[in-house]
């Protein structure tokens, strides 16, 4: 089973190209532009065991958001992509991550009903050139373009350490969420349709 996407989106602010492979080894080639965005999406497909390549060209100059929020839609569009009918796989997803004094906790519905809960206590309003409250954006986009339920939370003291334990989290989540179930012939629903 090729569970794989490319997707390019190109508007006058962007210009993004994502491949993703669910089944991968967590290698991920990322250059947005912004920082701390590559550094989350590294750790997003090393723990979530995914290959993702992302290029991300973006009007930085206005500032950050819709590098980061176009990015997410785009990696949410891949993820729908490689799901297809989503037939086979475990759907649902939880985790628990820490990072020093930060924890964080992800529960993710993979079945194709776009909806996003996202409560990170963030003290500043950046991290490195990434603003913080871009994170639960970009979080809300990928849902809702993937098809996915998530929610995001976390304690914690340090901003990077939120963010970071939250991405890992989200990481193991989707990797879960994502899996085949060997003993599932059809889509994980009583309705038999997602």
């Amino acid at each position: 089973m090729n569970r794989t996407a490319d997707v390019a989106r190109k508007t006058a602010e962007t210009d993004v190209t994502i491949r993703l492979d669910l089944d991968g080894s967590g290698r991920a080639a990322i250059s947005t532009g912004v920082g701390f965005l590559d550094h989350l999406l590294t750790s997003f497909a090393h723990h979530g065991m995914l290959d993702l390549d992302v290029t991300t060209v973006g009007d930085l100059e206005v500032d950050d958001h819709h590098t980061v929020e176009d990015t997410a839609l785009v990696l949410g569009t891949a993820f729908a992509d490689a799901l297809g009918d989503r037939a086979g796989i475990v759907r649902y997803g939880d985790a628990t991550v820490p990072m020093d004094e930060a924890r964080a906790t992800a529960v993710i519905d993979s079945g194709g009903r776009p909806y996003a809960v996202v409560e990170l206590p963030f003290r500043g309003e950046r991290i490195g050139a990434l603003s913080t409250q871009m994170i639960p954006h970009a979080v809300e986009a990928l849902a809702r373009t993937a098809g996915f339920t998530i929610h995001l939370t976390a304690s914690g003291a340090n901003d990077h350490h939120i963010a970071e334990a939250a991405f890992k989290a989200l990481a193991r989540a989707v990797r879960t969420a994502v899996s085949i179930d060997p003993r599932r012939s059809g889509v994980p629903s009583t309705k038999g349709t997602t």
